[in-house]
């Protein structure tokens, strides 16, 4: 097995009992089969319950927690509760994360375990994320990326294992679709899921975006599906179901999919 991996389960052995915040994505699902293979039942599973995560999110984390046979538990968020995360400011992720591991070291202590881990990754330093910040200040670890495991090292080793999330799409939170400093309102964050979800059932790249531009939905998609979307017939479906979801103009960004694309309002390179 990869030293790396080795590595991984060295750093899991000496933390010895472990509360997982586990979104049910590709990277906390490597280190949750990791731990479990490490810790056996000295391992907690604690998913955010929140307005922000997606619907299929929360059934996966059930499902792949039951499949590596962990302990899950849901943990309510409450950053809409926080006028701060409301607002929609750049730090947005930061406050969002601290309100969250904050809740999750209240359950590691009143459930005696030592550590806080998340799913961080050696790339995720290349990306803006200042919840990162919110996790060190707080003293949360990052196991992945304590062993230098790359996003490509983590999909290698999760086929290796048999991990159905080996190349599962990044979901992050329904907030980042949002341009910053328009408010995060629960109506916008339904309808940017509800758009979503329709995107991939008609069968779309499960790679895309609804970014919600007031009255504007902005799609992205994978390049390959752009012409897909252009198709007359699928077309008027796609836009009477915008509609329908409140949605007054219905775009198609013919760049395609681009990770934090909302990014470059505030300077950062995508």
């Amino acid at each position: 097995m990869n030293v790396k991996y080795q590595k991984l389960k060295d750093i899991l052995k000496e933390m010895g009992n472990v509360l997982l915040a586990f979104s049910g994505g590709t990277d906390s699902t490597l280190l949750l089969k990791a731990a479990k293979d490490v810790l056996g039942d000295h391992l907690l599973a604690v998913t955010a319950l929140s307005e922000t995560t997606p619907r299929h999110e929360r059934m996966d984390a059930v499902h792949l927690a039951e499949i590596i046979d962990v302990a899950h538990i849901f943990a309510e968020s409450k950053e809409m509760d926080i006028p701060e995360f409301v607002n929609n400011t750049p730090d947005r992720c930061y406050i969002c994360k601290k309100q969250r591991y904050s809740e999750m070291l209240k359950i590691a202590v009143e459930k005696g375990f030592a550590y806080v881990a998340d799913g961080e990754n050696c790339d995720d330093s290349q990306d803006y994320r200042p919840g990162s910040l919110a996790a060190k200040e707080l003293g949360v670890r990052s196991p992945l990326r304590e062993a230098g495991l790359t996003k490509s090292d983590i999909r290698m080793l999760s086929k290796e294992l048999n991990l159905p999330t080996w190349n599962k799409a990044a979901f992050p939170c329904l907030a980042s679709r949002i341009p910053y400093y328009s408010p995060v309102t629960p109506e916008k964050l339904r309808q940017i899921d509800a758009g979503e979800i329709f995107l991939r059932e008609i069968g779309m790249n499960p790679q895309l975006r609804v970014r919600h531009c007031g009255d504007t939905a902005r799609i992205e998609v994978k390049a390959e599906d752009i012409a897909k979307l252009a198709d007359d017939a699928l077309r008027i479906r796609v836009v009477s179901h915008f509609r329908s979801l409140g949605f007054e103009f219905v775009t198609l960004d013919l760049e395609g999919y681009a990770r934090g694309s909302l990014n470059r309002k505030i300077g950062v390179k995508v």
